[in-house]
């Protein structure tokens, strides 16, 4: 889709408001869910405020020319549960997400100053196209299954009948792609918005109906929520620091040892991203403002976020697949997005309102956004000749190791699907680099 909007081109102020909340629509199911996944006290609306100034951190040092946003790092779970499960406290608990984030962080700083020495060229031929195009698919295709889970699961406490949550999805997906396809101007440009309030507006009157006739199937909308809202942020900074006294060095060391390795495998799906924003605003983030920028800006951003969330911070493909379909990748609109974050994470019934929105609602949004996800990779692979074997296999292996869920497991390190897709995919591309042509 082409840009309607360029990197450096600045929408009015009431058009960029409009873009940003949807920017901040497509990013709040998956930043707010690592918190509640890891439990132990973590808050949505901190993790919120995270995200907001990691994201600020990261288009500053890319000198305001990399419109994607940051946000809580699902690859970073297992790491934040060890950090947890070896804390003699819940404040040591706390520090050692903070810590574990700065190790993290300080692997992408290392990177970024040999990416800064040696450049970016060993980049390009370690991952040329028919490496990384079907890397950035397999981003798209390994979160189908998300997608499709939350499209039958209204998310909510009570047991919605799976085929009320489609319904649901549904309508959000096909009023988000008529607004995407046949929308005018502003309309166009904001289909999540007009999918998500569509959705929500059926999933309440089933919520509705289920109320009055008393039929737990209908109850899309889990409006409880506002019962225990949470009025000020629990920031995980303002406890942490209690725990000093309760960490030692095997605790450091094994903080060091869960987050450390995962900094490594995330960096790869750092490079998968930025090539796939690159084709999209048809301008090389590795070369301008330069890998060793985006990987410092990552970097410390999720030290930053983790600092007042507990999650570390990672570049995000929703923020990404945003871009693509609204064709909006003003900078300033990823920069109001953060703002925004920042000033909804002190206001207790907005983010309890976004958190009611169904995941039905959000999986027919994620369909599409993982969907334009998964093209973009593909439309990479059209430079490739693919009735050269060692290009098929190379796009071969990437694909059914990613898609068939190839995961490895070193005691509390995961490497990913993407990443295992990728190194196989380098290594297979290496070893067939000075092959025949036929």
């Amino acid at each position: 889709m082409k840009l309607i909007y360029q990197v450096d081109d600045k929408p009015r102020f009431g058009q960029t408001l409009v873009f940003a909340l949807q920017q901040l629509l497509a990013i709040l199911a998956a930043t707010i869910a690592v918190p509640a996944i890891i439990g132990n006290g973590m808050s949505a609306s901190a993790a919120l405020f995270g995200a907001g100034v990691g994201t600020l951190v990261y288009l500053v040092f890319t000198k305001f020319k990399s419109p994607v946003f940051l946000g809580s790092s699902f690859a970073f779970i297992g790491s934040m549960f060890a950090a947890f499960g070896g804390a003699a406290s819940m404040e040591a608990g706390y520090l050692g997400l903070i810590l574990g984030a700065c190790f993290a962080g300080l692997v992408y700083v290392l990177i970024a100053v040999i990416v800064k020495t040696v450049g970016v060229g060993w980049i390009n031929k370690l991952m040329p196209a028919v490496v990384i195009g079907p890397t950035v698919a397999i981003i798209g295709l390994s979160l189908a299954g998300n997608a499709i889970g939350d499209l039958t699961n209204s998310g909510g406490s009570v047991p919605t009948s799976p085929y009320v949550c489609i319904i649901c999805g549904l309508v959000t997906l096909f009023v988000t792609m008529f607004c995407a396809v046949f929308g005018k101007k502003m309309m166009r440009m904001i289909p999540f918005i007009i999918g998500i309030c569509c959705g929500y507006i059926v999933a309440t009157i089933f919520t509705l109906i289920g109320n009055a006739t008393g039929n737990d199937a209908l109850m899309v909308v889990d409006f409880s929520k506002f019962a225990s809202m949470q009025l000020i942020p629990d920031f995980t900074f303002l406890t942490a620091f209690k725990g000093t006294g309760a960490i030692d060095a095997g605790y450091v060391g094994t903080v060091a040892a869960a987050y450390v390795p995962v900094a490594f495998v995330v960096f790869a799906e750092h490079i998968a991203d930025h090539k796939n924003l690159s084709s999209i605003i048809e301008k090389d983030l590795l070369e301008e403002p330069g890998l060793h920028r985006t990987l410092l800006g990552d970097g410390i951003g999720s030290i930053v976020g983790a600092f007042f969330g507990g999650c570390p911070n990672t570049t995000y493909g929703e923020s990404v697949g945003c871009v693509a379909i609204s064709g909006n990748a003003s900078i300033i609109t990823i920069m109001t997005t953060a703002i925004m974050a920042i000033i909804a994470s002190f206001i207790a019934p907005f983010v309890t309102f976004l958190s009611t929105i169904p995941s039905c609602v959000m999986g027919g949004v994620c369909v599409a956004l993982y969907g334009f996800i998964a093209v973009s990779g593909l439309k990479m692979i059209q430079v490739v000749d693919l009735n050269k074997n060692k290009n098929l296999f190379v796009v071969s292996v990437i694909l059914i190791a990613g898609i068939g869920g190839m995961v490895l497991n070193f005691g509390s390190v995961t490497i990913t699907s993407v990443a295992c897709a990728l190194i196989l995919g380098i290594i297979t591309n290496l070893c067939f680099k000075n092959a025949p042509e036929s």
